[in-house]
C-alpha cells in the first residue's frame, strides 16, 4: 500500500500534466451555452405559439397520432410514436410538465441526449493512451524498470483513470447547471418526475410508474453514465495496453463507440446485438421509459452485459501488461 499510494499520485499528475481535462472542460463551456441558446430559442417559439405547456404537449400528441396513419413512416418509428403518446399523455393527466424550462430539467435533458456518443468521447480523451501513449513516448520503460509489480502499475492508472470519469460526469452536470440557469433560472429541484414506464411491445405499463424529485433523478441518471462511461474507460485502457500506437488506440475505440451508437439505431431485428457494448450504453433510456434498442432489453440486462464487458477488458488487460513483454 505504501508503493500503491504514490503510484496512484504519479498517474494521476501524469494525466493532468497532459491537459485533457482541461480540453474536456473546454468542450463543455463551449457547447453548453450553445445548447441553451438553441433551447432558449425553443422554448420562445413554443411561447408564441402555445398558450402554456398542455397546449404543446397536447398538440405533439395529435403530431405522433396523425403521423401513425401515414404509410410512409416505417413501422419502428410508429412503435416509437405509440409509446411516446402513451407517455406523455400520461405526464398531461397528471399535470406535470415534461419539459419544464429550469436548469435542472435543462441539465436532465443534456445529460440523457449524451449518453451515448458525447460522454464517451469525453472519456475517449482521457483514456485511449494511459499504456499506448507512454509506449510511444518511451516512458513505460523507465516505469517498469522500478522495483514495483506491474499489477500495481496498470491498478494505479486505473484508479486515477476513475478519478477523471467520475470528474467528467459531476464538471458536465455543475457546469450544465449553472450556465443553463442563468437563463432558465435555478430552480426545478422538487418538481417531479415520472419514472418506471415498462415497454411491453408498443404499449406503456404504467403499473410501476412513480414519482420522484426532479434532484433524486438526476443523481440516478449520473449514476447510470458513470457505470456506462466507465465501462467505456476500462474498455478503453484494455485497447490501450494491447495497441503499440497511440493514434490506433484513439481511433480503434472511437469507431467501436460510433460504429455501437449506429447499431443501436438499426438492430432491433439483429437479437444477437443485445450482448454488443455499445448497444447497452444509454441507460438512462430505462429510467425516462424510452424503448430498448432491442425488445425484451431491461436495465439489469443492460448492467449486467456492460459488466460482463468490463470485467472481461480487466482480465485481458491485467493479463496482457504483467506477462507480455512490453519493452520491445
Amino acid at each position: 500500500m505504501d508503493r500503491l499510494l504514490p503510484l496512484i499520485q504519479n498517474e494521476t499528475l501524469k494525466i493532468w500534466k497532459k491537459k485533457r481535462f482541461y480540453v474536456v472542460i473546454l468542450v463543455l463551456l463551449v457547447l453548453i451555452p450553445i445548447f441553451t441558446y438553441a433551447q432558449m430559442k425553443i422554448a420562445e417559439n413554443n411561447q408564441k405559439n402555445f398558450k402554456d405547456w398542455r397546449n404543446q404537449t397536447m398538440q405533439q400528441i395529435s403530431d405522433y397520432q396523425n403521423a401513425l396513419s401515414s404509410e410512409r413512416i416505417p413501422e419502428e418509428w410508429k412503435r416509437f410514436r405509440r409509446i411516446a403518446v402513451q407517455q406523455l399523455q400520461y405526464y398531461l393527466d397528471h399535470d406535470v410538465n415534461p419539459r419544464s424550462p429550469d436548469g435542472v430539467s435543462f441539465t436532465r435533458g443534456f445529460m440523457a441526449n449524451s449518453v451515448t456518443l458525447f460522454y464517451p468521447l469525453l472519456v475517449l480523451a482521457i483514456a485511449s493512451d494511459l499504456v499506448s501513449g507512454e509506449r510511444s513516448s518511451g516512458t513505460i520503460k523507465m516505469l517498469l524498470t522500478r522495483p514495483v509489480r506491474r499489477w500495481k502499475i496498470l491498478f494505479s492508472k486505473l484508479v486515477a483513470l476513475t478519478l477523471y470519469v467520475s470528474l467528467i460526469v459531476v464538471a458536465s452536470g455543475i457546469l450544465c447547471y449553472l450556465i443553463s440557469g442563468a437563463i432558465f433560472g435555478y430552480g426545478g429541484w422538487t418538481m417531479p418526475v415520472f419514472t418506471g414506464f415498462v415497454i411491453n411491445g408498443s404499449d406503456v405499463d404504467s403499473a410501476s410508474v412513480h414519482a420522484v424529485p426532479q434532484w433524486l433523478y438526476v443523481l440516478m441518471q449520473a449514476g447510470l453514465i458513470w457505470f456506462s462511461s466507465m465501462t467505456v474507460a476500462v474498455l478503453a485502457l484494455m485497447v490501450s495496453v494491447l495497441v503499440r500506437s497511440t493514434a490506433a488506440s484513439i481511433v480503434t475505440m472511437m469507431a467501436a463507440v460510433i460504429a455501437g451508437t449506429i447499431l443501436a439505431n438499426m438492430s432491433s431485428s439483429w437479437t444477437s446485438a443485445k450482448y454488443v457494448f455499445a448497444v447497452n450504453i444509454d441507460l438512462t433510456g430505462y429510467l425516462a421509459g424510452s424503448p430498448p434498442p432491442i425488445e425484451g432489453m431491461t436495465l439489469l440486462f443492460s448492467l449486467i452485459t456492460l459488466g460482463v464487458w468490463a470485467a472481461m477488458a480487466l482480465i485481458v488487460s491485467f493479463v496482457v501488461f504483467t506477462k507480455q513483454d512490453i519493452l520491445n
